[in-house]
Parts: C-alpha cells; sequence; structure tokens
C-alpha cells in the first residue's frame, strides 16, 4: 500500500473548520476507521456538517482494523497508556509505516512513530 499520511480527527476537523494556517498538502492521506467513526459519531452533528465530514472521508482510504493493527494497539496502550481510540491510531501508522499528522501532543511525543503537527490559526 502506497499511503503517505494518516490524518488524526482532530487535523481533519481543524481542516474543515478552516483552522489551518496553510492547507493540507496535495497527498495520499488515510485514515483509521477509528476516525471515521469519531468524526461522524458527534451527538451534535448536523446534515450540512455530517455531509462535509462524509465527502472528505470519501476521498481517502479507510484502514480496518487487522489482526496486525489490533496486535500491535494492545502493545502501544500497555507501553504508553494512550486511550484505546488514539492507541488504535497510533498503531494503525505503525503498521503501514506513515506518518501521523496529528496535533496531538501526546502522540507526537512518542519516540516510535512519525508525527507531524500542523500550524493553527489563532
Amino acid at each position: 500500500m502506497a499511503l503517505k499520511q494518516l490524518l488524526d480527527t482532530n487535523v481533519i476537523l481543524y481542516f474543515l473548520a478552516g483552522k489551518l494556517i496553510s492547507p493540507l498538502p496535495d497527498n495520499d492521506y488515510c485514515i483509521s476507521v477509528i476516525t471515521q467513526l469519531e468524526l461522524l459519531s458527534f451527538p451534535s452533528l448536523n446534515d450540512e456538517s455530517e455531509n462535509m465530514i462524509q465527502a472528505f472521508i470519501d476521498q481517502v482510504e479507510i484502514i480496518g482494523l487487522t489482526p496486525e493493527i489490533i496486535k500491535e494497539t494492545v502493545i502501544i496502550r500497555r507501553k504508553h497508556k494512550l486511550k484505546l481510540p488514539d492507541s488504535i491510531i497510533v498503531a494503525t501508522a505503525k503498521i503501514f509505516n506513515v506518518v501521523i499528522l496529528t496535533n496531538d501532543q501526546q502522540i507526537c511525543n512518542l519516540s516510535d512513530i512519525r508525527c507531524q503537527s500542523l500550524q493553527l490559526i489563532t
């Protein structure tokens, strides 16, 4: 699989809200199925926002849970004490050897993954 970068949920929300200083560069992006679930399951999501999120999701590859990702998730969660969704996202990036675009500092501080933060409009 020739994926370049995995988008964390927070980066997609910042992007869709127009809060990134620079637009997302043209690239091949993927997301974890967990990110898909997080984006679409906000209790206060209205139809317009849901349609915008779904249109974005339709443009990226969704990586489902595999036995390898599950095994790595357990290792990461135990080692770093991350929340389960974050552990799955990190494990997905690690298994597919891609950079995570995230503004979650807890994820960016992990030494065994490649991570990139994006600048936000303040």
